[in-house]
């Protein structure tokens, strides 16, 4: 009886979570400089208000594929973290430790300012960068195999060197730094429907197979010894996940640039609310997620308008205390 009470209980916060993603959705797309009513969105839905009038425009082409992005950004950034989290039995890992962030970063402030004129190449350049940055995380950690501590140690010293070599590049082109502010601190601002398309097709594949490694999360949770016991192959497991997790954080990453805490703080907050069984906990984490990334982009672009704030950095002021939240509670 308790058992099935803590399914329906689980089940429940499921669908609030949803409900509080369409509100958020819905408020979103509503508010900024124009403000748009709900009867009015339904309107320009219903094409009543002519796709001419100036609030569709709004609604169209600026809001709904920022929105949209925003919602899957932040499920990607959540379910990476939420796998990293299993991958290294430690609730404050995220995509940042694995060196995606940092390598991202690299690949796309050397584009920018050095070679300005291959600007469309910085999302491919910048998944790359992130990928190849894991890639360096993985071959140092190794040593018969790659045990968690060693995976963070090697996490710690590949993103000191390449934000190292971030800083220089910076440094030595403080006339060329304006042109990468944005990118740098994350942000979702000028992005259209081509966009998110790009997002979208990368992103689909990312959580429909975050969903198949459901079971090898919650086994690796057991522990190194345990896991090989119940007869999982320990280091292909963490291995496919990291790279699952590297994935879903560095097409995210590519796009808009360097958003921290999300893939650290909803795993957490979701693990308070819903346990640690990754059959609730990594669609609870995909759901709440898009709704906080895009409560925060929201806030970020509207909270100091005319100027518009970049969301990576309203991130980091949240998540850092949040972080250290964590670590006076001893919660880990």
């Amino acid at each position: 009886m308790a058992n099935k009470k803590s399914t329906v209980s689980k089940g429940l916060f499921l669908i609030i979570s949803l409900c509080l993603l369409v509100m958020s959705f819905i408020i979103a797309i509503g508010v900024g400089s124009v403000s748009i009513k709900v009867s009015e969105i339904i309107q320009v839905f219903k094409n009543i208000i002519p796709f001419e009038d100036v609030r569709a425009q709004i609604l169209w082409n600026v809001r709904l594929p920022r929105a949209i992005m925003a919602i899957i950004i932040g499920a990607n950034l959540a379910v990476a973290g939420a796998l990293l989290q299993s991958v290294m039995q430690n609730p404050l890992a995220d995509p940042g430790i694995i060196g995606v962030s940092s390598g991202a970063s690299l690949a796309a402030v050397t584009i920018l300012i050095l070679f300005p004129g291959y600007a469309n190449f910085v999302p491919l350049a910048a998944f790359f960068g992130g990928l190849a940055a894991t890639g360096m995380v993985y071959i140092l950690a190794w040593k018969g195999g790659i045990k968690p501590v060693r995976l963070v140690l090697s996490g710690v010293a590949i993103n000191a060197l390449l934000g190292g070599l971030n800083s220089l590049i910076s440094v030595l082109n403080s006339d060329k730094i304006q042109s990468v502010v944005l990118w740098i601190n994350g942000s979702l601002a000028g992005r259209h429907w081509n966009d998110l398309l790009l997002l979208l097709k990368y992103s689909v594949v990312g959580l429909v197979l975050s969903l198949f490694c459901i079971r090898s999360a919650n086994i690796m949770l057991l522990g190194d010894e345990k896991a090989t016991n119940l007869g999982l192959n320990v280091h292909k497991a963490r291995l496919l996940l990291s790279v699952l997790g590297a994935y879903l954080a560095g097409i995210s990453t590519a796009l808009v640039g360097v958003i921290g805490f999300v893939g650290l703080v909803i795993p957490h907050i979701s693990r308070l609310i819903v346990g640690s069984d990754y059959r609730v906990l990594l669609p609870f984490s995909m759901i709440n997620g898009g709704m906080f990334l895009l409560v925060a982009d929201t806030f970020a672009r509207t909270v100091a308008n005319p100027v518009e704030l970049p969301v990576g950095t309203l991130m980091a002021v949240i998540g850092a205390p949040f972080f250290l939240y964590l670590l006076r509670k001893e919660h880990v």
